[in-house]
């Protein structure tokens, strides 16, 4: 034990001059993930400063982003027919997740056209028949450093890191995800990573319970339960009570699939799926009060577990009261006490960068 200024400083002297995460409380893999992100912005800040003029026989910028232009436009899905799903999916009290359908129909169409409409003016402006504007432009060197137009994401489109390849592969995972929603009228598991606003697909649940049931909706809290006896392709028929969701990645640590809770994660697996959730409403659940102030209430063998949009886990405040990438507490199973977790940054996501 150190007394003395000379035997304090001796020690300060042995301490490593970059501490692992483990003296935070976190999984070594912290190590991996944050070299990955500095060498992100470094990349991209070269990308920004590269000049875009041709040297030698190469073929010119403008050449490669036509052809950018042109493989996104093709992969760019048709717009939803709204009336039709005017039509299969009324208004009425019985089904409050029918005006979710349609939402998120009317947001992907809003982005779709607007797609479809920038990208062939896009091309037609590098070949010189109409004005290149600074949105065009913008868009042109985005597409040239495979990022996502900002005419596109976050203005109108989903919250998303991607790259743009995989950001338009999403876009149509989406759409097909939303075209089955459409075709089978009710699935019996939902794609939570496919929605535009989750918020309100978790709204419309707690609706129709509370309809069906005669029950205030500001008493219910949604229940988690999860069952990773099955992959999601399994499920056939719907929750007889709330819903079934998957499509959920753990940062931190990794379920149990052996003791079903949360364990610490592997070496290198930085994130890793959790298996299907059921979300259930739930009357005046008990418990004891939340550590998060959330006003919720938990029960003391889990960990309130936050659930994001994307890794960067900011976002604002939106128009609607909700923020633009918070999603909802989650209750996950767990044996070791909350504080442990909250220290790992321990989070789910619906979306990754890749």
């Amino acid at each position: 034990k150190a007394e003395t200024q000379e035997e304090f400083l001796e020690y300060l002297k042995g301490l490593p001059l970059s501490p692992g995460p483990e003296v935070f409380g976190m999984h070594d893999n912290c190590d991996i993930t944050c070299a990955q992100g500095e060498t992100t912005q470094i990349l991209n800040a070269i990308l920004a400063m590269s000049s875009k003029t041709s040297a030698g026989a190469g073929r010119s910028p403008e050449e490669v982003m036509d052809e950018i232009a042109e493989s996104v436009f093709s992969s760019t899905p048709q717009p939803f027919d709204f009336d039709e799903v005017e039509t299969k999916f009324p208004t009425v009290y019985e089904e409050s997740t029918n005006t979710v359908v349609k939402q998120e129909v009317l947001r992907y169409n809003r982005l779709i056209s607007a797609m479809r409409e920038a990208i062939p003016q896009f091309r037609k402006a590098l070949k010189g028949l109409v004005t290149m504007t600074e949105e065009l432009e913008s868009m042109g060197s985005a597409m040239f450093r495979n990022a996502v137009p900002g005419a596109w994401a976050p203005s109108l489109g989903f919250l998303s890191l991607k790259p743009l390849n995989a950001w338009v592969k999403d876009l149509n995972d989406r759409i097909s995800f939303l075209q089955n929603w459409i075709d089978v009228s009710k699935p019996a598991i939902y794609w939570l990573s496919g929605l535009f606003f989750p918020q309100a697909f978790f709204t419309g649940t707690m609706q129709n319970y509370a309809r069906s049931h005669g029950v205030a909706i500001d008493r219910l809290t949604f229940g988690s339960v999860f069952d990773d006896s099955k992959k999601p392709s399994e499920f056939t028929e719907a929750a007889s009570e709330g819903v079934y969701l998957f499509g959920i990645y753990l940062e931190g640590c990794r379920w149990n699939y052996e003791t079903h809770q949360l364990d610490w994660s592997f070496a290198k697996v930085l994130y890793e799926e959790m298996p299907v959730l059921q979300l259930v409403p739930i009357v005046d659940k008990p418990g004891v009060l939340s550590d998060q102030g959330t006003g919720r209430i938990l029960p003391p063998d889990v960990y309130e577990c936050p659930v994001y949009k994307v890794l960067s886990r900011s976002g604002t405040l939106s128009t609607t009261g909700h923020s633009t990438n918070f999603v909802i507490w989650i209750d996950v199973p767990t044996e070791e006490p909350q504080d442990m977790w909250i220290k790992a940054g321990v989070a789910g996501f619906l979306a990754l960068k890749f």
